[in-house]
């Protein structure tokens, strides 16, 4: 029985390969039948180019498995990334996306093979935006929104909850864009709740730091020289951790809502400045620091007069912890118009070793502590008029402050002092009097 199976099976093989064989006999003798009405050359020829035309049709038919095999191989590497992927025509129609996708923007009503328009499937403005963005200007971009997952089903629209998603686009040929997408909620489920525990944290050390510092306070007045100056030591170090505590819940505070406890009041930048320069000349004089402002007399802003105190202190003194000895401290202010109007723009350029070029981007990150050369320990950190030195913290305060007046701040290095260039702009500027250069 085995035997017969096997030629049976052998015999029926043999049968199919002739059957193809005298179909593509068939198939050429169709294509090289006009030939054949010339002379004896052309059929010659036509035996001749008959077992190389079959030969370029095989090597074809084996280039398109490989490619299949391919394609293949490469959704199912899609299916199993931890990224989704969706692919859109020149029309903006869903071509293919793998199980990720699927899930991420809850596609129930998409099946694999089917062509329908990404806006009827997907209601995001956000995402639709994107691709055409990548099409008309042939791109990559990226973007970050928060999608809302649409349902027909009531009860099931209740359930499904909102994430923060980030996409990246890129344009494919004949006009098709191919998306990556990731779900960061995860990730700022985690930041927001560690937040909550670092404030609450903050919360719980307040007080016992209080009472080691009324301790503290007490021995000073008990001990005398040399003795003393470990107290003392002992209150400088209490002090700085309760304003590292009282910062943190600061900034917390601040990125929870920007815009609370903002006495907002027409401010006058040139004096405000001055007046932050004054509270930390004692230190820059140690060091035989100047500054050097140039820009205009009067300049007024809407603003928290106290915040912005805040901000300008932070800068300085950042700036003179790495400024080198017998340096000069630059501030220009000036008036910069855009589309909205009027921008106030407010440089500060210090002389120092700058900002690693990796660490740009992380500079107003909390906690971010850069190249070693910008946090080596500084020449005032005992007698720190912030009270934040090496915190970590200063520049995302500042930055959070800027933030809630509507401004933007960015770090950079400056091309001719090689030092930090930290760069503000603020709106609803008012000026009073032409520039005017002062030392």
């Amino acid at each position: 029985m085995f035997l017969l199976g096997f030629f049976l099976g052998l015999f029926v093989g043999l049968c199919v390969w002739v059957w193809q064989q005298v179909n593509l006999n068939r198939y050429l003798e169709g294509l090289l039948q006009p030939l054949s009405s010339h002379s004896h050359k052309i059929t010659n020829i036509k035996l001749l180019l008959r077992p190389r035309v079959r030969q370029e049709i095989s090597m074809v038919n084996r280039q398109r498995e490989d490619l299949q095999r391919s394609l293949s191989m490469y959704r199912e590497l899609l299916d199993f990334a931890p990224l989704g992927y969706l692919q859109v025509d020149e029309e903006n129609q869903l071509l293919w996306c793998n199980q990720q996708a699927r899930e991420i923007l809850y596609l129930q009503r998409w099946q694999p093979g089917q062509v329908r328009l990404l806006l009827e499937l997907v209601r995001s403005y956000e995402l639709d935006q994107l691709i055409e963005q990548t099409r008309d200007w042939q791109k990559p971009q990226v973007q970050e929104w928060v999608f809302h997952p649409s349902c027909e089903d009531a009860k099931v629209m209740t359930e499904l909850k909102s994430m923060f998603l980030r996409a990246s686009s890129l344009p494919l040929p004949t006009g098709q864009v191919g998306v990556f997408l990731e779900n960061c909620q995860p990730l700022l489920d985690m930041k927001q709740e560690r937040d909550r525990s670092f404030s609450d944290l903050a919360h719980e050390l307040r007080t016992p730091l209080t009472a080691i510092r009324l301790v503290a306070e007490t021995l000073q007045t008990r001990l005398e020289a040399p003795l003393d100056r470990w107290v003392n030591r002992l209150v400088q170090e209490v002090d700085r951790l309760i304003n590292l505590v009282q910062s943190w819940l600061e900034l917390t505070q601040m990125e929870n809502n920007p815009t609370m406890q903002l006495n907002l009041e027409m401010v006058e930048m040139r004096s405000l400045i001055t007046s932050a320069w004054e509270t930390l000349e004692p230190i820059a004089q140690r060091l035989s620091l100047k500054i050097a402002y140039s820009g205009l007399e009067s300049i007024y802003i809407q603003a928290d007069k106290s915040r912005i105190y805040q901000v300008f202190v932070n800068l300085l003194d950042n700036s003179i912890k790495y400024s080198p000895p017998g340096t000069t401290i630059h501030i220009d202010t000036k008036i910069i118009s855009t589309n909205n109007g009027q921008m106030l723009e407010i440089n500060i350029i210090d002389s120092g070793v700058g900002f690693a070029i990796a660490d740009l981007p992380h500079v107003f990150e909390r906690f971010y502590r850069g190249d070693k050369a910008r946090h080596r320990s500084p020449v005032n950190e005992v007698n720190s008029t912030t009270g934040i030195v090496g915190s970590g913290l200063g520049l995302a305060i500042v930055q959070q402050i800027v933030i809630a007046h509507g401004g933007l701040i960015k770090a950079m290095n400056h091309p001719e002092t090689g030092g930090a260039w930290l760069q503000i702009h603020f709106l609803q500027t008012m000026t009073n009097s032409p520039r005017q250069d002062y030392s």
